[in-house]
């Protein structure tokens, strides 16, 4: 039966087992019960209390994983399969997606405006547009330090100068975060502009001729490694974006 044709009943009921033991409640279990309850079904929440008792069921049911939905006398499945019923999108964990780094980038800009209204009365200004870049800067590194094995793992598949020499992969992020640190209040431009003019020069090189030039498919570490960012437009600029950064600071700071 469709969900359009489920919808036009008055009275919907479902059963759903999931997991919820005195360590440890199922966050699916929990997300399929609110799917089911947003979609108006009554629904018979039966628990499986201990690990075993979750074992058994996946034997009778001949499954791998609970949640385990029933509408009717229908065995719908785990999450996903449930979502799939309602129409619902289900993630592709192999997709590729610029969403990571266009809401940092969101996030880091909408920080800067009111930052920089503060600083200044103004809400888009030069200093806005620095600190953005700073901003974006600091949170970039961020990501890629949280797990740096697994960025400068990703990193090697494509930068020119990482691949020369590794330990650039482990000096990358601290690099960009230093030199973001140092611009948002604009001391040590000796040290900051030269780093970051550095990192984005061969970062933009480096992106140019993977994408570009050997039209290589690759996913971008621009957020950390294991991230689903592709290699291209974005994280070239990226790289531009610290290239001018540091034109720009380099500027300030000689004039």
């Amino acid at each position: 039966m469709s969900a359009e044709a489920e919808s036009s009943t008055q009275t919907r009921t479902a059963t759903i087992y999931r997991l919820v033991t005195p360590d440890h409640t199922c966050p699916y279990g929990l997300k399929a019960l609110d799917l089911l309850q947003r979609h108006g079904y009554e629904v018979d929440d039966r628990h499986l209390e201990s690990e075993e008792e979750g074992d058994a069921l996946l034997k009778r049911l001949g499954v791998e994983t609970t949640p385990q939905t029933f509408i009717g006398d229908e065995r719908v499945g785990t999450l996903d399969d449930l979502r799939r019923r309602f129409g619902e999108q289900v993630a592709d964990p192999d997709s590729v997606s610029y969403r990571p780094v266009l809401v940092l980038f969101a996030i880091t800009f909408l920080m800067a405006l009111g930052a920089a209204y503060i600083a200044t009365d103004q809400w888009l200004s030069a200093q806005a547009i620095e600190w953005f870049v700073a901003f974006t800067m600091c949170g970039l590194g961020y990501l890629k330090l949280r797990d740096l094995e697994s960025f400068s793992t990703m990193f090697l598949n494509y930068d020119l100068l990482a691949r020369r020499w590794v330990r650039y992969s482990y000096l990358y992020p601290y690099g960009e975060t230093g030199a973001g640190l140092l611009m948002i209040p604009a001391v040590l431009n000796p040290l900051s502009v030269p780093i970051a003019l550095f990192i984005g020069t061969v970062g933009a090189a480096s992106v140019i001729k993977a994408v570009y030039i050997d039209k290589r498919e690759l996913k971008c570490a621009c957020v950390g490694g294991g991230s689903g960012v592709p290699l291209g437009f974005v994280s070239l600029t990226e790289n531009l974006a610290m290239v001018g950064m540091a034109v720009w600071m380099g500027a300030k700071y000689l004039l």
